[in-house]
């Protein structure tokens, strides 16, 4: 059993060949596949895929790099599309992408911390966890976290240090690696997905971003995460069985809604 905790399946990049590619990936052995939205815009269309595909299940948020276009009336709707409480593949299962991102040029730093906070207040209403941007921002996201306390989620392509890494685990979150950790040119990420505890890790690809060594360039897919998934035990020196069992339990741990979605 293995689940992708973190992949864009809606985007405009699967419209062509959305069906084949969810088929592939579950007849690979992959359960489960986490769509997070982005903006209020692609609410509808996560949705609609997570109804159409078993075994993909929604979770609704305003992506940092989406704020700027957004307004009050965007959270709003959040607060509303939250609110569905179905017990099938419509039913959200967390609340994301939601962050923060300092990488982009010239970010509109305080519209993006005022969206991230209000989103964060909202999963502490609703108690769903959250699924984290923190492209170059990992301290930041981690003061707000702080301050305003949800119920833990994942800390999606994590690339921090070692005491970051500690301090999510310590708020009740797991942190996602995906495709970065198949180069052997990223030795922090290689090393941080080596030696953290195992029960602290999640998989992702984050499809059709973020592909895999053997897809340099190209479109990444959740079909890629069982591969993925044997690079990691490799570097853990494992089965690749019993990881893909104890990454999926910990996806599970985190996201309690997802039991019920497939």
């Amino acid at each position: 059993m293995l689940i992708d905790t973190h992949c864009h399946l809606a985007a405009a990049a699967f419209a062509g060949d959305r069906d084949e590619v969810v088929a592939l990936a579950r007849a690979l052995g992959v359960s489960s596949m986490l769509v997070p939205a982005v903006d209020v815009a692609s609410f509808t269309e996560v949705r609609e895929c997570c109804a159409r595909h078993a075994g993909c299940v929604p979770a609704f948020g305003i992506h940092p790099l989406f704020v700027k276009s957004a307004g009050e009336a965007d959270l709003a709707a959040l607060r509303e599309w939250l609110q569905l409480v179905s017990d099938g593949p419509q039913w959200p299962v967390a609340v994301g992408e939601i962050g923060l991102d300092f990488f982009v040029a010239d970010p509109d730093v305080e519209k993006q911390e005022y969206f991230f906070v209000e989103q964060l207040k909202i999963a502490r209403a609703t108690d769903l966890p959250v699924l984290l941007h923190v492209r170059r921002s990992v301290d930041q996201v981690l003061k707000y976290l702080r301050r305003i306390t949800v119920r833990g989620g994942i800390a999606h392509a994590f690339n921090g240090s070692r005491q970051q890494a500690d301090e999510f685990v310590r708020l009740g979150f797991r942190l996602g690696f995906g495709g970065a950790l198949t180069y052997s040119g990223s030795t922090r990420i290689r090393h941080l997905a080596a030696t953290l505890p195992l029960a602290s890790i999640v998989l992702e690809t984050d499809a059709p971003d973020m592909p895999p060594e053997w897809l340099a360039g190209g479109r990444n897919t959740p079909a890629q995460l069982p591969r993925i998934n044997a690079v990691l035990a490799e570097l853990r020196g494992i089965d690749a069985n019993d990881l893909a069992r104890a990454t999926a339990l910990n996806a599970l741990a985190v996201l309690p809604r997802l039991r019920s979605a497939d």
